[in-house]
């Protein structure tokens, strides 16, 4: 044995447990009661759907076909039902992961006694062009392990657990066609150069195979519904399938049009929401998984596979600046189609099709990541009222507008009736950005949201003549105004306040220059953001909402409330903190570059659903902020000195004469 096996051998190495083999940049001090922790995942998907794997090179949630429809495979929530696809080395081993650079294709490097080899991971995706001209698999995860040096035994074990684990599986070997579950009008079929062999019970399949520096062994797993199953092929075909998903994922964010110093972090930012875009329609989702804990061991765990109008100006906005055009169109496209199905009245929240999404309900039968109950599909908040979602859709109407869009008249139709539905309703109650389950409140955000409604409303007629009760939506914009300056603002804490006439704040107030609503460096604004970082701030991160006592929070800091801070300090002149803050923020990532929706400020670990579209659409409108202000700042200080100068010339000249 060389010296550098030596070397290898020496060091501390990972059992088959499912303990995490190595962790990213903040190892978690959590008890997530034997679960891998939340930011131990990293994603892989095809924009339709998308599968979470473990540093351990297990498959443990992957829902099909759509990021909403029930799992194939949900360890994540269930270590006994839940189900996964594992592939890992029989003795102790480390582990180290990247995504492919600039590619959602994952890598993960295995280290034994013994050898190395690595596991590619990933969701061909094709152009347009190839599927055309090829026939593809309707959804296929490939596998695909490599011999580095030395020896590697691998074992692999498959354990479909269709529909959330309850429905029964029946395994069939089928030859070369692969191992085969039926599903009604679906299936799923695993081909696999490794050996495999079926369970007594048909519920799992198993096997063992040992790889050589250079060996190559693929395992492909495909999906189908209501048509003709497509048999992928592997070798050197598979091969070419892996080397054609990375050119398609690398010709993608090469398009990405930030050249800032934070160019990795936005790019590996912006390929995460596009793992969260759904093709076939340009909805965005929140997140790709449900009932993640904001709490280990607590009660809000929710379903975020659904889309947001919440998050509509935000993804926008981003998406324009980063020159991803054809996202930002097919997005906001979405967003109109799905407000016209429900107009005059829209819904907080939309599946992929811009319907309706799926009632809550509780898998009683699961037990929740770390035995945090319950686990839930759909999601309530669909019925609630949130009146800033209005603005959204206005905010995102007018940006569409300023890159050239053009409104039908249904369209045009239905942005004038979201303005008079606001006038008709500014003054209720609602649940807020938040989503409370505690009853409707008077939110300030919320408020300044019906603001930014008539206020962007208002600039599409005067800007691209739409046709508006003009002088109705001045009169109520200047009377939403009116009764957040006097009840919104608490002139004894400094601060805007969460509801009006309240003594609280929230971070959601963060937003309120983010939207135009106030200067940044405005005075109210100024102390408004002082009270929320001495309130709610935890170092670079910042809580959503107060805690039950001075220090005790009921969740982790938000994710990104902390980017929507790094905003607002830049904004209001301070760049350097703003930098320093956000690159302490980016410490947060795990290895491979990905946010979780909340962090626990202690150990730095991941909660809540992974990985989140909010957090990461934060990141990308931060560093979008710093650069234009970096980039501004050297110009705006020759424009004033050479004012400066020109004020002062005579008197200037005097002197040296």
């Amino acid at each position: 044995m060389n010296d550098e096996r030596q070397d290898t051998d020496e060091l501390p190495l990972v059992s088959d447990s499912p303990a995490p083999a190595t962790t990213g940049l903040r190892r978690s001090a959590l008890d997530t009661r034997g679960y891998p922790a939340i930011g131990d995942y990293a994603l892989i998907g095809d924009c339709r759907s998308a599968a979470l794997v473990s540093n351990t090179g297990s498959i443990d949630w992957l829902p099909l076909p759509r990021f909403d429809c029930p799992t194939v495979f949900a360890t994540l929530l269930d270590r006994e039902r839940g189900g996964h696809f594992a592939i890992r080395p029989v003795a102790p081993f480390q582990a180290t992961r990247r995504y492919l650079p600039g590619t959602n294709v994952l890598e993960t490097t295995f280290v034994t006694a013994s050898g190395s080899c690595t596991l590619c991971d990933l969701m061909p995706v094709y152009a347009e062009e190839d599927k055309r001209r090829v026939l593809v698999p309707e959804h296929e995860v490939l596998r695909e392990i490599e011999g580095i040096d030395g020896e590697v035994e691998l074992e692999i074990l498959y354990e479909p657990r269709p529909d959330y684990g309850r429905r029964a599986v029946a395994l069939r070997d089928r030859g070369t066609l692969g191992i085969w579950h039926q599903m009604g009008s679906a299936a799923l079929f695993l081909v696999s150069e490794a050996p495999l062999e079926i369970a007594e019970d048909g519920a799992s399949a198993f096997g063992r195979v040992t790889v050589n520096g250079g060996d190559v062994v693929t395992l492909s797993l495909s999906y189908c519904h209501d048509g003709p199953a497509v048999i992928p092929l592997l070798r050197e075909h598979a091969r070419k399938r892996i080397e054609g998903t990375a050119a398609w994922w690398r010709g993608w964010s090469e398009t990405c049009g930030y050249d800032g110093p934070y160019r990795d972090e936005v790019v590996r930012s912006s390929l995460a929401l596009k793992l969260l875009s759904y093709a076939p329609s340009g909805a965005i989702i929140a997140a790709p998984t449900t009932s993640l804990p904001e709490v280990i061991g607590g009660e809000d765990n929710w379903d975020y596979r659904y889309c947001w109008l919440r998050d509509a100006s935000y993804t926008l906005r981003a998406l324009y600046a980063l020159d991803f055009d054809e996202e930002a169109e097919a997005f906001v496209s979405w967003v109109l189609h799905a407000t016209r199905l429900s107009w005059p009245e829209l819904r907080i929240l939309y599946d992929v099709h811009g319907r309706d999404s799926t009632k809550e309900q509780e898998l009683d039968h699961l037990a929740g990541y770390a035995d945090s109950r319950p686990v839930r599909i759909g999601n309530g908040a669909m019925d609630q009222l949130q009146l800033n979602i209005y603005g959204e859709v206005a905010d995102a109407a007018l940006r569409y507008a300023e890159r050239g869009g053009r409104f039908e008249r249904d369209t045009a139709h239905m942005l004038k009736g979201i303005g008079q539905t606001v006038c008709k309703r500014w003054r209720e109650p609602d649940e807020g950005i938040w989503e409370t389950r505690g009853g409707r409140q008077q939110h300030t955000h919320s408020k300044v949201l019906c603001w930014v409604t008539l206020d962007r409303l208002i600039a599409l007629h005067d800007r691209f003549g739409l046709d508006i009760p003009i002088w109705r939506f001045h009169a109520d914009r200047n009377a939403i105004r009116a009764e957040i300056e006097t009840r919104g603002y608490s002139e004894r804490l400094g601060s805007y306040t969460t509801t009006l006439g309240g003594e609280e704040v929230d971070a959601s107030l963060l937003t309120l220059p983010l939207y135009g609503y106030i200067e940044p460096a405005h005075a109210r604004m100024r102390s408004t953001y002082e009270r929320i970082i001495a309130d709610l701030g935890s170092g670079p991160l910042v809580y959503r909402n107060p805690g039950g006592g001075e220090t005790d929070f009921e969740e982790g800091a938000f994710g990104i409330c902390g980017f929507w801070a790094v905003e607002v300090q830049a904004r209001a002149g301070d760049v350097a903190g703003a930098v320093e803050r956000f690159e302490a923020l980016l410490g947060y990532a795990n290895e491979v570059g990905l946010f979780a929706e909340e962090i626990d400020p202690d150990t730095g670990a991941a909660l809540g659903n992974f990985p989140p579209l909010f957090t990461h659409v934060g990141l990308l409108n931060a560093a979008l902020t710093l650069q234009e202000l970096q980039q501004s700042a050297p110009a705006a200080r020759l424009r004033n000195r050479a004012t400066a100068e020109a004020k002062s010339g005579p008197r200037s000249r005097a002197r040296r004469g």
